[in-house]
């Protein structure tokens, strides 16, 4: 007989651990499967720090979901005894041709953010580690800053579990089904389990689980890695903020050095590299090496020194490259809160918090409309 919860959470990555949480605190009887370990490195939520900004380029209805994750990773952090999240300003640069910087401006004027408009000699005086093209325009927003992703996990796991929850690891879903009575049955390579409702936050392994979904997402790999400043005073905030850099040789972003690994700079966006999440092989390209290293010397020169522990990281993506958060079409108590399109982290607990708000109370506080579906004519 399937062992009954009121919810399941498949992928415990950064939003799945997130929605356990918030679902486990609430009362809820939980299950979490995760196919490899917590804290993995094979999917998107992995490689110590990432950005979290409120100046955001991507659309202006995203910044109150993001103000919302502030605030949680500020409380998780409380919770864990630890912090989470630093505040070091975000700075986004474009080079001529590119809109980014107004993009990111407009949601600022939207939402009434601190910011201020940056020329090429007002960075460096103030962030003297860049060397800019001539004509780049940049945005400095002073709440910017970086989460530890992974301590974060680690923490959402350990509170989850506290709070009754069960996570499973080195288990595959196989698949699931409605059940007669209105919820769901999920079978794994170990046995079944039922619950009222399925919230399905596996990333990468999104299009197995949910055909529905094949065509439209797809999964690349993008490098990141590590360099050891030849001047590590200019690479510690605040004189080094978090950063986006657009440009000719695509977009690349940044973070000060933390507990001195040296600082970590990802990229390029726009020359990712198609990759099936079940190749192991998270190896960077000497392609994507290379860009990464023409950059540093171009715009950072002084920590061009060689990348270390350079690794992959999967970005599952939609093609309009927004979130889908939605029920399955015809299979209400299955939620899909993915895929989050490489620039999903910074919300994870918001997102977390979406979910339990949508299993518990039916519906969400937050403006979720255009992460549906529906723009996919999937109804």
């Amino acid at each position: 007989m399937a062992r009954h919860y009121d919810a399941i959470v498949v992928g415990l990555g950064g939003v799945g651990t997130a929605a356990a949480y918030q679902l486990s605190r609430r009362g809820q009887r939980v299950l979490g499967i995760e196919r490899f370990e917590i804290g993995h490195q094979q999917g998107s939520s992995h490689g110590e720090t990432r950005i979290i900004r409120l100046a955001y380029f991507e659309g202006t209805t995203y910044v109150p979901i993001v103000r919302r994750a502030y605030r949680l990773w500020q409380e998780l952090g409380r919770a864990a005894g630890s912090p989470i999240l630093y505040r070091t300003g975000s700075l986004e640069m474009s080079e001529p041709g590119y809109d980014f910087v107004d993009r990111s401006r407009a949601s600022c004027l939207d939402h009434g953010l601190a910011h201020e408009m940056l020329d090429v000699d007002a960075v460096k005086q103030r962030f003297p580690a860049f060397e800019l093209s001539a004509g780049t325009r940049a945005i400095y927003q002073p709440d910017g800053g970086y989460v530890l992703c992974e301590a974060a996990i680690d923490a959402h796991a350990r509170l989850a579990r506290s709070a009754g929850a069960d996570l499973h690891t080195g288990e595959i879903v196989l698949d699931f089904r409605a059940t007669a009575d209105g919820g769901v049955e999920v079978r794994t390579d170990r046995g079944r389990y039922s619950a009222g409702h399925l919230v399905l936050t596996a990333g990468p392994w999104m299009r197995q689980l949910v055909p529905a979904l094949h065509d439209h997402l797809a999964t690349f790999k993008q490098t990141i890695a590590w360099f050891a400043p030849f001047r590590a005073e200019l690479f510690q905030p605040p004189t080094f903020p978090v950063f986006i850099h657009f440009g000719d040789d695509g977009e690349f972003y940044g973070l000060p050095m933390h507990s001195g690994r040296g600082m970590k700079v990802g990229g390029p966006h726009f020359a990712r590299e198609p990759i099936d999440p079940d190749v192991t092989d998270r190896t960077p390209s000497s392609s994507q090496l290379a860009a990464l290293q023409a950059f540093m010397a171009r715009h950072l020169p002084a920590a061009a020194s060689p990348p270390q522990q350079p690794t992959g990281c999967i970005y599952t993506k939609t093609p309009d490259e927004h979130f889908i958060i939605d029920r399955l079409p015809g299979t209400p108590q299955v939620l899909m809160i993915s895929a989050c399109s490489g620039h999903g982290y910074k919300f994870a607990p918001a997102l977390g918090e979406i979910a339990a708000e949508l299993v518990v109370d039916g519906a969400t506080t937050q403006a979720i409309e255009q992460f549906s579906l529906a723009r996919f004519g999937l109804v």
